[in-house]
């Protein structure tokens, strides 16, 4: 097997010991690959970076902390060569986009790791790039792509919690009329007809979460 002299060196990045320990599992029978460290939220993932530089690092996307899109960005700052696959149980089409931006090299859903994960360290670590046919097609979703601003997140997710405009205004410290103009600017950016599906498309698509 290629490199089996020097096995492609893995760090581990998830909040939940289960699935780092399953993951150890699954690597500890491959004689090419060697899981070197494990981190349970993002800020420890840069630190064990920074510290053995690993060949691959599986990271989770949601974490305490430091989320693994965060720690990707910052590691990719100090490491633009880092390659780094995305771990995550959802397939929000946001998540995704923003993954893909942070600079990750793969994206596997959890459901995907018993099956596809060692291809994956494979390929990414011989220079490719992995996107599994299902989230492609995620990818392919025919949502509009234009992307809500900070405040419309903050209002939909205000919004999402059931607060009328005058609630959210007061929460914000601004005017219903300004929190009327943004919800109609989040309904026309997602092209939902209402309130209620605004909410559902956000987080389909990962934009707010509850």
């Amino acid at each position: 097997m290629e490199r089996s002299d020097s096995p492609i060196r893995i760090l581990c990045v998830d909040d939940h010991a289960l699935v780092r320990k399953g993951l150890a599992l699954i690597l500890d029978n491959e004689a090419d690959l060697e899981l070197i460290a494990e981190a349970a939220n993002g800020a420890e993932a840069v630190e064990l970076f920074r510290r053995l530089r690993p060949d691959v690092t599986l990271m989770d996307l949601r974490m305490p902390e430091l989320d693994g899109i965060e720690a990707t960005r910052k590691i990719r700052s100090e490491f633009p060569d880092a390659k780094i696959i995305a771990l995550t149980s959802y397939d929000g089409d946001q998540d995704i986009y923003r993954a893909l931006e942070a600079g990750v090299r793969g994206y596997l859903l959890k459901e995907m790791v018993h099956t596809e994960v060692l291809q994956a360290i494979r390929a990414v670590h011989s220079g490719k790039k992995l996107m599994p046919p299902i989230v492609a097609e995620r990818l392919g979703d025919p949502f509009p792509q234009v992307a809500l601003t900070p405040r419309e997140v903050e209002v939909l997710t205000l919004v999402a919690q059931g607060l009328a405009n005058k609630e959210i205004g007061a929460r914000l410290g601004t005017a219903a009329g300004t929190v009327k103009m943004h919800v109609q600017n989040i309904l026309a950016k997602l092209g939902a007809a209402d309130r209620t599906r605004a909410v559902t498309i956000g987080l389909q698509r990962g934009i707010i979460r509850l």
